[in-house]
């Protein structure tokens, strides 16, 4: 394979993470283990010393092309305002007095390593606890919007990836028909639930239970607000919801219960949940066939692409469309 056809995560061998590690004074003593990301590639390393009594960092080396310089540092910055009000999240090290580092045509972050668990979300009492971090984060959020990150919305998270995806030839022709159909008809019931006048915040944006790590004494934290975008609060609490209607109503009582405790919430955005599950179902599709480049993701997803796929997405679609017509959950 060329140097032009590779993708360039091909190059990026454990040398060179560690090499770049040590140009911001990072020190590996050779223990190094991937951790489970598809969009950057995250590394967990062992130092040979201690850095302000952290024993192994987590390095993180952004997708080229995917954010700016500057919607990067202001993730970091978000992160960083977080740490300042106590919510539990771990923004990156200042290392030479930046967050963002470049090497090998990499841009990087090294933050201090913690552990933990996925959450168990069967327990009201750790969904309670969850709900008022997310509330916290949520204040946090509030304060100001992200100048550059731009917005969870119907344009950027379905109308184009719909458009992508039918330029690109990317639905095989059997499909194509019925999946734009469906998909049109998805977007415009969406852009009428979404009609309703509810103010963005700054959120974590990806709040799925694999992106919450549990400790039983200081209870949820945050390692990575990659997807963190301007959206309504509800974006952070949906994908925690899971089950049949009753189970998922449950689930949203226990959340609410912890999150009011903390900040107020908007009831009108419980009719977005539908409608923002289906932005993602809209949105999922394009990022896998964007990336099928990079040599991780036809081993990870070797369904993608088929046409068996593309009818499951439009059975989908079809349900997200009763979905939407359903009374929304209450609380």
């Amino acid at each position: 394979m060329t140097d032009a056809a590779r993708h360039p995560y091909e190059s990026l061998t454990p040398d060179v993470v560690l090499d770049a590690l040590a140009g911001v004074g990072l020190h590996g003593d050779g223990r190094l283990a991937a951790l489970g990301s598809y969009e950057n590639r995250v590394y967990q390393v062992q130092l040979e010393d201690p850095h302000q009594g952290h024993a192994a960092v987590v390095a993180k080396f952004y997708r080229p092309a995917r954010w700016t310089e500057e919607q990067i540092l202001e993730e970091h910055a978000f992160a960083a305002e977080l740490a300042q009000a106590e919510v539990p999240a771990v923004p990156p090290l200042a290392l030479g007095g930046t967050t963002l580092h470049h090497h090998a045509g990499f841009a990087f972050s090294a933050s201090p390593r913690r552990g933990g668990r996925t959450p168990e979300l069967e327990d009201a009492a750790v969904l309670e606890w969850i709900g008022r971090f997310l509330a916290r984060l949520h204040v946090v959020g509030a304060r100001s919007a992200f100048a550059t990150r731009g917005a969870i919305d119907v344009a950027t998270f379905a109308e184009e990836p719909r458009n992508w995806l039918l330029q690109s030839g990317a639905v095989p022709l059997e499909v194509e028909r019925l999946w734009a159909e469906r998909c049109d008809q998805a977007i415009a019931r969406i852009c009428d639930a979404l009609a309703a006048p509810v103010d963005p915040i700054r959120v974590h944006g990806d709040c799925h239970p694999g992106n919450i790590l549990w400790t039983p004494d200081a209870g949820p934290h945050f390692v990575d607000l990659d997807d963190a975008r301007m959206a309504p609060a509800v974006q952070d609490l949906w994908m925690l919801l899971a089950g049949e209607r009753a189970q998922r109503q449950q689930q949203l009582g226990a959340l609410l219960d912890g999150y009011e405790q903390m900040r107020e919430f908007d009831r009108r955005e419980l009719a977005w949940i539908e409608p923002l599950r289906t932005l993602r179902l809209i949105h999922y599709s394009a990022w896998l066939a964007r990336r099928w480049d990079d040599p991780a993701f036809p081993r990870a997803f070797p369904w993608f692409g088929t046409p068996d796929y593309w009818r499951d997405q439009v059975l989908m679609l079809e349900e997200q469309l009763e979905a939407m017509d359903e009374p929304p959950l209450v609380a």
